[in-house]
């Protein structure tokens, strides 16, 4: 979600390539990108790989998640350096897990091409927050928890106005620094699904995502389901310049990477609406 300035594909080095799929609870990081001094998921896995494949291993994420979020579904390429081997990806799994901290797992680990680059060659991102609407005792690192009585179908129809091709400036932390805030989304849904009480899903699918963007749909959401924002204010926030979706940014708690695609991938089928429980 902050713009990335990952090198590209051609410059990506001329050894084998893996696509990763990793899950990692964000609670205890400073978001994906590696940085000096702070622990990040990016650099956790990264030290992990250079144990196991040697120091010019290279992890580049789909995208980058902000502080304290979270991924079912985030994708990694993983570049090694010319002379490593990748050896078996089965092996190659359980050993790089092996070397993780428990809040960090790769679920897959496969072959890729020698160009695939995980940020450049995704074509589209699929992000959910997760709102709860009574008091948890075991949930609140996953969920963002509101006291108000939402209305879901006036959240779901205020969603639907965010579909296609929109300037998101209002939605973005420090819109200069993106080089477009234009993002075009394919699909934007609330649900309370019937199988997890008192949860409330937001789903927003997109090629791409402006930093904090996600957080203040939500925000701007709640206060539609609370009554405190009508359809046609959200719809004006699409075409006018105001501060009220950073005003509203939701916690990161609640959020998470669901999936990221890829050309020739199958359509991505949602996790159980409980997840992260398992």
């Amino acid at each position: 979600m902050i713009p990335s300035r990952f090198p590209s594909a051609t410059s990506a080095p001329a050894g084998p390539v893996l696509r990763a799929t990793i899950e990692y609870d964000g609670g205890r990081y400073r978001g994906w990108q590696a940085q000096l001094n702070a622990r990040t998921v990016q650099g956790t896995l990264l030290a992990a790989a250079r144990e196991l494949w040697g120091p010019g291993v290279r992890v580049h994420g789909a995208g980058r998640t902000d502080a304290g979020v979270h991924a079912l579904g985030q994708v990694a390429s993983v570049h090694l350096s010319p002379r490593a081997r990748a050896g078996d990806p089965e092996e190659a799994l359980r050993r790089w897990n092996d070397l993780l901290p428990p809040d960090v797992n790769v679920l897959s680990l496969a072959p890729a091409a020698p160009t695939f680059h995980a940020r450049h060659d995704a074509v589209r991102r699929v992000y959910r927050y997760r709102i709860a609407r009574r008091r948890t005792g075991f949930g609140k690192p996953f969920v963002y928890w509101t006291r108000d009585a939402l209305d879901v179908g006036a959240m779901d129809r205020a969603a639907r106005l965010l579909q296609g091709r929109h300037d998101f400036r209002s939605f973005c932390e420090n819109p200069e620094g993106h080089d477009s805030t234009i993002v075009v989304v394919e699909h934007a849904a609330v649900t309370a699904p019937p199988d997890a009480e008192g949860l409330v899903l937001v789903r927003v699918c997109a090629s791409h995502f402006l930093w904090k963007m996600v957080r203040r749909v939500v925000g701007i959401l709640l206060e539609v389901g609370a009554g405190r924002m009508t359809e046609a204010q959200v719809a004006r926030l699409l075409v006018e310049r105001t501060g009220d979706p950073a005003r509203l940014t939701v916690p990161p708690s609640g959020l998470f990477l669901e999936s990221v695609g890829y050309p020739g991938d199958p359509e991505p089928v949602p996790p159980h609406p409980l997840r992260p429980a398992f």
